[in-house]
């Protein structure tokens, strides 16, 4: 795999794992919430507006349009196992920035996904 395909599809996994980090932190500032038909309108206004919801949202744009560019220049059965890294950027920044627990089983699956990343990314070269 060339640099410049690696670089767009890392890219297009780091967008991703972003819009993921960008939605959670909206929903945090909205908090819980019950579901019901009352609750539709005024929740989604409030999510709605909130600028980490808006910029998950750009970042999940943004991430299909370097996705594309990345799947023009790769294999699917090459880039589509790299999504994987979300799993572990995710894992570790919400550990980072929500105080969310890794706890030993979790990190086990991130190393086995750190493997499976490895072994599938050397495969294409």
């Amino acid at each position: 795999m060339s640099s410049v395909s690696f670089f767009l599809i890392l890219c297009g996994v780091l967008l991703n794992a972003a819009a993921q980090l960008l939605l959670k932190a909206g929903v945090n500032a909205v908090g819980r919430f019950a579901f019901s038909a009352e609750n539709v309108v005024p929740i989604g206004l409030k999510l709605a507006t909130q600028p980490p919801i808006a910029a998950g949202l750009a970042c999940y744009v943004v991430s299909v349009v370097v996705w594309i560019l990345g799947l023009s220049r790769v294999d699917v059965s090459v880039a589509y196992p790299l999504l994987s890294m979300g799993y572990v950027v995710n894992a570790l920044a919400a550990w980072w920035l929500f105080g969310e627990v890794i706890t030993l089983e979790r990190a086990v699956g991130i190393g086995v996904i750190l493997i499976g990343v490895y072994l599938v990314a050397r495969s294409a070269s």
